[in-house]
């Protein structure tokens, strides 16, 4: 009963802190720093500080073999570097709740992935699953509300998060091999260096031409917010939560997510929420659900099942 309370409160906090990216970040993006500045202080804060407790935690543990060091480097350039500047990018153009509706669809993706990449089962259900999902995320990315007159670009914007999406339901894919396989810190510290070397290029002018003297007190805040809570504990937090955590209760939270994503966009004034937000909402959530239902005639261990946890921006 404990251990079930605290893995409530491990993903009930992670959720909060990625909802709250999406508005928070909007105060950040564009006056002070750039999407890609952003992505750059992230994922760099998150290499040095994942390389260095992987060397304590885990001294002796090498990713080893020409196949496991390919798997990493892709999951590096898709999950974490390719990942993180699309994510953010798309951000900076569309709302905090669009954003917080199309990273819903992440589920889908693994399903899809997972039937390309490793021959699992689509069923019927599935695919009626991922045609709702995908009606919901075109009607979010063609939809014309008042909000088009705060993000013009929203558009593209909304793009760039399905893209993101799509990059880390196929990073799911690519990673779980490697989670089981070596420690977790070790995975994290060898991809979090890929994604730095990707980050780099885009994001360093934005870092050295940002005016750090007329950062406001809460403005350094959110920034640290995003490199050390976002970042970094909200993925210590997610990975031992799912060690614990049933696929149904890991389905509650990627439900609870943009729920919370709208609340707090709206009781800060970032964003508005209307009924055709309902509608999409109500098309991408019943999508995820079907598509996360097991085959009945296929009995998957644990092990070998692919996670469809919330989705990490």
């Amino acid at each position: 009963m404990k251990n079930s309370l605290r893995v409530h409160a491990a993903l009930f906090l992670v959720s909060v802190i990625y909802a709250a990216n999406y508005s928070l970040s909007k105060d950040v993006m564009p006056d002070y720093m750039g999407p890609f500045g952003i992505v750059t202080l992230r994922i760099v804060g998150a290499a040095l500080f994942f390389g260095i407790v992987s060397r304590l935690v885990a001294p002796q543990d090498r990713i080893l073999g020409r196949a496991d060091t390919i798997r990493a480097v892709l999951c590096g350039i898709i999950g974490i570097g390719g990942n993180q500047l699309l994510f953010f990018s798309g951000l900076n153009y569309t709302s905090p709740i669009n954003a917080s509706l199309l990273q819903t669809i992440a589920p889908i993706v693994v399903v899809i992935a997972s039937a390309i990449l490793l021959s699992e089962k689509i069923t019927l259900l599935r695919v009626l699953g991922i045609m709702l999902g995908g009606i919901g995320a075109a009607t979010v990315i063609l939809s014309r509300d008042a909000g088009g007159l705060v993000y013009p670009n929203a558009t593209l914007g909304n793009i760039f998060i399905l893209l993101n999406a799509t990059a880390f339901g196929v990073y799911l894919v690519l990673v779980t091999p490697l989670m089981r396989k070596y420690h977790a810190f070790t995975v994290l510290a060898r991809i979090f260096l890929v994604g730095a070397f990707v980050a780099v290029p885009f994001g360093w002018q934005g870092v050295l031409a940002a005016d750090y003297s007329r950062f406001p007190l809460y403005i350094w805040a959110e920034i640290v917010y995003m490199v050390v809570f976002l970042t970094i504990i909200a993925y210590l937090l997610n990975n031992w939560a799912l060690k614990y955590a049933s696929p149904a209760l890991l389905g509650v939270y990627i439900y609870l997510q943009p729920i919370l994503a709208v609340l707090i966009a709206v009781s800060l004034g970032k964003d508005h929420f209307t009924w055709a937000r309902a509608l999409q909402a109500a098309l991408i959530f019943g999508g995820v659900f079907l598509v996360s239902r097991k085959p009945k005639d296929v009995a998957v261990a644990p092990d070998d099942a692919i996670p469809l946890e919330p989705v990490q921006d």
